[in-house]
């Protein structure tokens, strides 16, 4: 999709929701040094996410899909750093009762894919994501909804920390691809599913209930782990199980993402682009300082290098 959507004007109306988490609306910079004494892993996610806010979500963007997963919150941190000035004029769609929930408590305003069928731009965290930045995404059970804002976005960036970086989708992230069903069919897609050449699918048990997982759509979750001659062909695969009759999504998403941002121990981003370039970003001074417009300078993200992702 090309260009901007801006019929954010139809909801004008609608009141603002609950008043800005004073914690996210108090942090003003955030130091590479980590002085919030987050574990390296949660550093890291913060990192990709305050560096994919500062270079994607720009002034003129006025509906923004906001994703799910443990880098999301940052991403709303982040947003929220931009000030209320920046955001009041904006609306935000969420992909589940977990981004809704971090929209509503950050004083944002709430808006629905049935108000905003098209969005600026969506960030979204992953489970895995491939030199190619096709991605495995539904550990949270959400890749439908994820999917919808993808898809709707002019542009789609995922976020995650270098644990998520791999050259072959299924080679960090062994729990298999998730695969959401009508409740009716689980056992005959599975049945389909192992036909496919997949032995062990599961379906997804909650941990804190008896039965199945249930997603935010009142279906159910199959996870599925293909071997290595499957992913290396993740869209064929999608299309593939897709066509199962009784699946309603795959959490493969190929071909969607422009850009993925994956923090580092180090205290650097990896950026890697659709067109097969990686590039390394640095913070300079250790801080990323927000100005007074509420955004940040792009040059206080350096690159170290660049090289081609591709062999």
């Amino acid at each position: 999709m090309t260009g901007q959507f801006n019929t954010f004007s139809q909801a004008s109306t609608a009141p603002l929701h609950s008043k800005p988490d004073p914690k996210l609306q108090t942090r003003q910079s955030v130091p590479a040094t980590n002085p919030e004494g987050l574990d390296p892993i949660e550093a890291s996610k913060q990192l990709a996410a305050y560096a994919a806010v500062d270079q994607h979500i720009l002034p003129h963007h006025r509906v923004i899909g906001i994703g799910s997963g443990s880098t999301v919150p940052y991403v709303v941190e982040r947003i929220v750093q931009q000030g209320h000035e920046t955001n009041e004029s904006r609306w935000f769609i969420p992909t589940g009762f977990q981004s809704k929930e971090l929209i509503v408590k950050a004083g944002l305003n709430l808006g629905d894919v049935d108000q905003f069928p098209r969005l600026d731009i969506t960030l979204d965290g992953a489970d895995e994501v491939d030199a190619d930045l096709n991605a495995i995404k539904g550990g949270g059970a959400c890749h439908l909804r994820e999917k919808v804002l993808a898809e709707a976005a002019d542009k789609f960036i995922l976020v995650a920390d270098a644990r998520k970086d791999s050259a072959l989708l299924g080679t960090n992230w062994r729990a298999g691809v998730p695969i959401e069903v009508v409740p009716f069919a689980w056992a005959k897609v599975m049945s389909n599913i192992q036909l496919m050449g997949c032995p062990h699918p599961t379906l997804r048990m909650g941990k804190s209930k008896a039965g199945p997982v249930v997603t935010d759509n009142g279906n159910f979750v199959i996870d599925a782990p293909f071997d290595d001659i499957y992913m290396r062909d993740p869209s064929e695969l999608s299309y593939r199980l897709k066509m199962l009759t009784g699946v309603l999504e795959v959490g493969l998403f190929c071909g969607m993402a422009q850009e993925a941002y994956f923090g580092n121990s180090d205290g650097t981003v990896t950026i890697r682009s659709k067109n097969g370039k990686t590039r390394k970003m640095s913070v300079e001074e250790g801080k990323l300082k927000i100005r007074s417009n509420g955004l940040t300078p792009h040059h206080l993200l350096h690159p170290l290098n660049s090289s081609a992702s591709k062999p």
